[in-house]
């Protein structure tokens, strides 16, 4: 993969903070229908039905892709669902527990850490981008800061 040229990295940036900006409100939402479904799995088994309507729909628009491509030659690509199946459903279950802000701060961690393993070694596909002292430092800082605003239970 390529780096986007700086005229296209401000609005990428700019909806990757709006992908951000989701996930607590995924998350709080997703926890509060766990609530009145009497379960984690069951709001997690109606967010992916509702988003697959609304993605099959998206197709239509868009255009199917090419069936030749459905193929297993990578089979770790696939995986992606199940971790999202794992966050939506774990944060359904959390966030009851121990608060929302605890269970997305304790999320962020994990991506920030996945994060700067997968871009030093530039596994599964992505830029490499190693782990100079400045950006571990900048990682420390940042877990320093969740910890510190993470809520007591």
């Amino acid at each position: 993969m390529s780096e986007p040229s700086s005229s296209a990295f401000v609005p990428i940036a700019a909806m990757m903070f709006a992908a951000g900006l989701g996930i607590p409100v995924f998350a709080a939402l997703n926890s509060a229908l766990g609530q009145q479904l009497g379960g984690p799995v069951a709001a997690t088994a109606v967010t992916f039905a509702v988003g697959f309507v609304i993605a099959a729909a998206m197709l239509v628009v868009t255009g199917f892709p090419d069936p030749a491509s459905f193929t297993f030659e990578r089979p770790w690509l696939w995986i992606g669902a199940v971790v999202m199946l794992f966050y939506a459903t774990s944060v359904a279950f959390s966030a009851p527990r121990i608060g929302l802000g605890n269970a997305i701060f304790f999320v962020l961690l994990g991506q920030i850490v996945a994060a700067a393993i997968i871009d030093h070694f530039g596994l599964l596909g992505s830029i490499q981008s190693a782990i100079t002292f400045k950006r571990a430092l900048g990682l420390v800082v940042m877990a320093i800061g969740l910890y510190l605003a993470r809520k007591p239970v």
